[in-house]
């Protein structure tokens, strides 16, 4: 597992899809977590596993399967 520090943003594409952009720009697509996540703009730790080897409709970057998280 691994930890990364950003902000959840909503992109509006094929019904909308969550990210995490991260402090160094890299952009992940969140895979699991639960509503309270899921807030555009919120900055989070998020705890979890890159899915590097998987690819979604968003295209936006690696999936990042999200084992827990937490606002900072």
């Amino acid at each position: 597992m691994s930890k990364f520090d950003g902000k959840v943003r909503f992109e509006d594409l094929e019904g909308g899809l969550w990210l995490l952009v991260t402090s160094d720009g890299k952009r992940l697509q969140l895979s699991g977590g639960d509503d309270g996540l899921r807030q555009d703009g919120q900055a989070v730790t998020v705890e979890g596993k890159l899915a590097e080897d998987m690819m979604s409709i968003g295209m936006t970057g690696p999936i990042l399967e999200v084992k827990s998280w937490k606002a900072r």
